[in-house]
């Protein structure tokens, strides 16, 4: 049996009977859990509350939906006009998931919720619709197999589970350690191609200290119990880094660890991050001032701020910087007067001379302006 098919069993077997082993003591509002089945509430297993990043409108991604429990929650908050979708590959948590869907939309006065079976590190390709096939045109020779190929293929490009650019916020409660290890980057490149420029992301998760030896990786039990598949806590940032997010940050942290093994911490973390548009740089003498305390920082795309600089940037970083991901960090400055755009060619760090932006609008709380 493969670290897949041991996660599918153990969950399966939560689904049928609570195992508190695979969950952390976390604590929901009461007045989201009202509605919900108490059967949903007490087989729910996580560590952390994403439901919390979730807004008014928002089309909402959760991975590893289980039994339901933070996609009916998170179908309150987005409200009239919102949508959520969870995705699960349990069978027994599906069920139970879609089990109480007719009585919680009543209660909603609309269905936003709808489930699909498929998995998170392939998030293009439906496994109920792999099963409808497959109910219809079993595959039992090669040719067959190549045909059933070519249809997974068609299928991914021109009916993918979960379109490209389509979600507002992903996120998902205790499950990214479940995948393969080799399946790890995959699945972060589908979360990055699934969210609208813009969207957001909140992953609550278990991180690690330290990387866990060979040894603890193939214990099955311990994979499965979100242990041995943990990300390291740097190892997490960066792979959300690497595809393009943005402000990738830890917006929680457990301050002691959930579990300790082999002296290793295992603990639970938040982390929040932002897609913001990719699109050809402009300038127009914008530029930005690092508050500090610190003597310099580097964002992801390897842009330097020293503390106290008017440093230049792009009208597009200006947007950025100023969107709330990344606080109250910076002071924007806008020049009196625009300049017509021109390619942002500026070195990394460039300062922009006082003169430029004199007169114009100084910006002291992070996102109170627009920029042009």
């Amino acid at each position: 049996m493969d670290m897949e098919e041991h996660v599918a069993k153990r969950y399966s077997q939560g689904a049928e009977q609570v195992e508190p082993s695979l969950c952390c003591p976390v604590s929901y509002p009461a007045e989201l859990l009202a509605m919900l089945p108490q059967e949903i509430i007490d087989k729910d297993y996580g560590c952390g509350n994403p439901s919390l990043y979730v807004q008014p409108g928002d089309t909402v991604l959760d991975l590893g939906s289980g039994g339901g429990k933070v996609c009916y929650m998170a179908a309150q908050l987005v409200g009239t006009g919102g949508r959520v979708i969870g995705v699960d590959m349990n069978d027994d948590m599906l069920a139970l998931s879609r089990k109480y869907q007719g009585e919680i939309a009543a209660k909603l006065g609309e269905d936003r919720v709808v489930f699909h079976k498929g998995r998170i590190q392939d998030l293009a390709l439906s496994l109920d619709k792999v099963e409808e096939y497959l109910r219809h045109q079993p595959v039992s020779t090669l040719d067959q197999l190549n045909e059933f190929l070519a249809w997974q293929r068609d299928m991914r490009q021109n009916a993918p589970m979960i379109a490209d650019n389509s979600v507002d916020l992903v996120i998902s409660n205790c499950v990214l350690n479940l995948v393969n290890e080799e399946e790890k980057r995959q699945l972060v490149q589908e979360i990055y191609r699934v969210v609208k420029p813009g969207g957001r992301i909140a992953i609550s998760d278990i991180v690690c200290d330290e990387l866990p030896p060979e040894a603890l990786k193939k214990d099955p039990h311990l994979w499965s119990g979100c242990i041995s598949g943990a990300f390291q806590e740097r190892e997490m940032i960066t792979a959300f880094a690497q595809v393009g997010f943005s402000a990738v940050a830890f917006s929680e942290w457990q301050a002691a660890p959930w579990q300790v093994v082999e002296g290793i911490e295992f603990r639970s973390v938040t982390l929040t991050a932002v897609k913001h548009p990719r699109h050809q740089e402009s300038d127009r003498g914008h530029a930005v001032i690092y508050r500090g305390p610190f003597a310099v920082v580097e964002d992801e795309q390897g842009r330097r701020f020293p503390a106290g600089e008017r440093v230049a940037v792009s009208t597009e970083s200006f947007r950025q910087l100023g969107d709330g991901a990344y606080g109250d960090a910076f002071i924007r400055l806008t020049p009196p007067r625009l300049a017509s755009p021109t390619p942002f060619d500026l070195p990394s760090g460039s300062r922009r001379p006082a003169t430029v932006t004199r007169g114009g609008h100084t910006a002291l709380v992070i996102g109170k302006t627009s920029c042009c």
